[in-house]
């Protein structure tokens, strides 16, 4: 089973940018729909973007739209999170999550049985 791991949180200033990478050691990713997904204290998890198996076809939530980009990485076990233009409300913890093809990409958290342990992303103002 997928064990993704996430890095490349900290703490920014309002406009700032921020690449997170989620990595699953010593596993393709290749055969899994993959997504970013974040909670905020005191929120629910939310979804931020997503990306199909062959990165063909990617999501996003309108709050990210236009400023963070999702991508796969040449490494087949790679995914990331490019964020510019970060605002103080994108302060949350950032989960990597994976799904199986068996179904198409989703925005729905309930769907994705594989998540990393999360990277802390705080914005200041």
């Amino acid at each position: 089973q997928p064990q993704p791991v996430e890095s490349g949180g900290g703490l920014v200033q309002a406009g700032d940018s921020l690449r997170l990478s989620c990595v699953v050691p010593g596993r393709s990713l290749s055969t899994y729909h993959l997504a970013w997904f974040r909670q905020a204290p005191g929120k629910e998890r939310e979804f931020v973007a997503g990306v199909s198996w062959n990165g063909a076809i990617t999501d996003y939530s309108d709050s990210v739209k236009g400023r963070f980009t999702i991508s796969r990485g040449n490494a087949k076990n790679t995914m990331y999170l490019q964020m510019n233009s970060l605002k103080p409300e994108d302060t949350a913890v950032y989960y990597c999550a994976a799904k199986t093809t068996v179904s198409g990409l989703s925005s729905s958290k309930t769907v994705y049985p594989y998540w990393g342990q999360g990277t802390q992303v705080t914005v200041s103002s």
